[in-house]
């Protein structure tokens, strides 16, 4: 199909960044998943960018995800769900979506394993002081891999944050390469990072990404925040 120059010159350049600062790194890019997400962007940009090879789609809206996932069911993607999810839209969610990112607290992972669908998932850490924000505090890790490892329909992948904003981000990943030990020492095949979105991968390569969350630096400017 025809793809828009300026997506196509956009996801080739972050292609390249990306093969840059695995070399810079040390790594191999076939180490790397490049996950586009896709936030309020229609179906149709979704098609143009699996034209150009990409294979894994992120959505952080069950409401946006659902019929766009729908649409494109001819596709073989993979789609994972990068932001907060309600225990309630749990299973909602897991009939289009096998990799969830944000994975916090315990009711989340009783709703996904009442599910009854098979769903890799990955601990989101909060890396801030601040409560509020999403993500488990880094001393509930090791419960919470535990009652993943205990699940019946749950793979545990590895660990997930999102870099604060007041702090430099190779630093943030550095603490979050740290937790991705802990959890790795309770379930070794956990190795995973799901780590570095458009401002920040290469920090995030630097220390271990395996899973980049990569949104306006390919997409564009969203259509609107609803």
């Amino acid at each position: 199909m025809e793809v828009d120059a300026e997506l196509r010159a956009r996801y080739e350049g972050v292609v390249s960044s990306i093969d840059a600062a695995a070399q810079n790194a040390g790594r191999s890019r076939e180490d790397l998943t490049l996950i586009v997400v896709t936030k309020f962007h229609p179906a149709s940009l979704v098609r143009e960018l699996h034209s150009l090879g990409v294979q894994h789609i992120g959505e952080n809206r069950h409401q946006d995800a659902e019929p766009k996932a729908g649409e494109l069911v001819d596709l073989p993607l993979t789609w994972h769900f990068v932001g907060q999810l309600q225990s309630n839209k749990a299973r909602a969610v897991t009939e289009y979506c096998r990799v969830i990112h944000s994975l916090d607290r315990s009711s989340l992972l009783r709703a996904l394993d009442r599910a009854e669908a098979p769903v890799e998932v990955f601990l989101e850490v909060n890396l801030t002081d601040d409560p509020g924000r999403g993500g488990a505090e880094p001393a509930q890790l090791p419960d919470l891999a535990e009652r993943v490892l205990a699940s019946d329909h749950l793979t545990l992948r590895g660990v997930m944050a999102v870099a604060p904003r007041d702090e430099e981000p190779r630093r943030a990943f550095a603490r979050l390469r740290e937790h991705s030990e802990v959890v790795r020492r309770i379930a070794p095949e956990a190795v995973e990072i799901s780590a570095g979105m458009s401002g920040d991968f290469a920090d995030a390569i630097a220390e271990g990404a395996t899973h980049l969350r990569i949104g306006t630096a390919i997409t564009g400017n969203r259509p609107s925040d609803r």
